[in-house]
């Protein structure tokens, strides 16, 4: 495999994707081109840095876009954080509390700008095994959630020959990640676990144009904040997204604390559509924008599958 990094450690145990360009947005330096490449998964987080504390459950790193409660003298409960441009904004995250530290120390922290790719393969890692299923939606404020609920299958992806079942999956207005500095409108994160507590998440972008049938279904009840409600139809979320599944891969952590590392992300190239009206009722369903802002790629690998 030839990369345009020589920085990078000979072993490709943290290995990740990051988008280079956005459909047409392509273009810059030489890409290296190869039949195939491994992108194994990262089991741990890379040496040198921070692994997650004890202190945060299981729940609350996959569920790492719900609110926080406020701290108390006494307590270990983690301390509120927010999106606002004040002491609990994400600027400031990493200063929170000691279970958030890695939000500011990580080295491999989410979203990220996505550019030109290192390197390029004609093979894919990722294969989908979605199924319909039914979800309850969830509105805690800051983000609206969608869970499967019990089935004997539900719906999973498959990266190289692991398998990992979809949790749930979130939305953020605008996106999270930028292509070449340019947010979208929004991204939904459908996040993915293993047997053995390794996280896949699937991200992909929307731009305004023809109504998504799958939003449809969940905003077929307009859920407040702090409500829960269940969709009375099964949904197929294959629906959000792109027909054409070209990705980039990259290592990452959640975007939200306690931003825990060792995140596989899978970024889809090219845009779903949704209709203007969908993307504005998410928006304004929770309190202002909930985007992290994007951070530093430092020595990490680009590698895009273009099937």
């Amino acid at each position: 495999m030839v990369v345009r990094r020589l920085l990078l450690p000979v072993s490709l145990a943290a290995l990740c994707v990051a988008p280079a360009a956005f459909a047409q947005q392509a273009g810059g330096g030489q890409v290296a081109h190869v039949e195939s490449a491994s992108a194994p998964i990262v089991d741990s987080a890379p040496a040198g840095e921070s692994k997650q504390p004890a202190a945060v459950s299981k729940q609350e790193r996959l569920e790492g876009d719900m609110r926080r409660p406020h701290s108390s003298i006494g307590t270990h409960q983690p301390e509120h954080w927010s999106y606002h441009h004040d002491r609990t904004g994400p600027d400031r995250w990493g200063e929170l509390d000691p279970s958030y530290a890695v939000c500011g120390s990580g080295k491999n922290q989410s979203p990220v700008d996505l550019r030109e790719p290192d390197v390029r393969t004609r093979s894919s890692t990722v294969r989908l095994d979605y199924r319909p299923a039914r979800f309850s939606v969830k509105n805690s404020g800051m983000v609206v959630q969608a869970k499967p609920k019990d089935s004997p299958r539900l719906p999973a992806v498959k990266v190289g020959e692991r398998t990992f079942v979809l949790k749930q999956f979130h939305f953020h207005s605008p996106s999270d990640h930028t292509f070449r500095g340019r947010h979208f409108p929004l991204e939904v994160h459908l996040v993915h676990e293993s047997e053995d507590d390794q996280y896949v998440v699937l991200a992909a972008m929307f731009r305004p144009g023809p109504r998504n049938a799958a939003l449809d279904r969940v905003l077929s009840k307009r859920v407040k904040a702090g409500e829960t409600v269940d969709i009375d139809q099964a949904l197929h979320v294959r629906a959000l997204l792109p027909q054409q599944l070209a990705h980039y891969r990259l290592n990452g952590s959640l975007t939200t604390p306690p931003c825990s590392e060792g995140v596989n992300w899978v970024v889809f190239v090219k845009p779903v559509y949704a209709s203007r009206e969908q993307i504005e009722t998410l928006r304004h369903m929770v309190d202002g924008p909930n985007n992290r802002p994007v951070q530093p790629f430092n020595a990490r690998l680009l590698i895009e599958e273009t099937r």
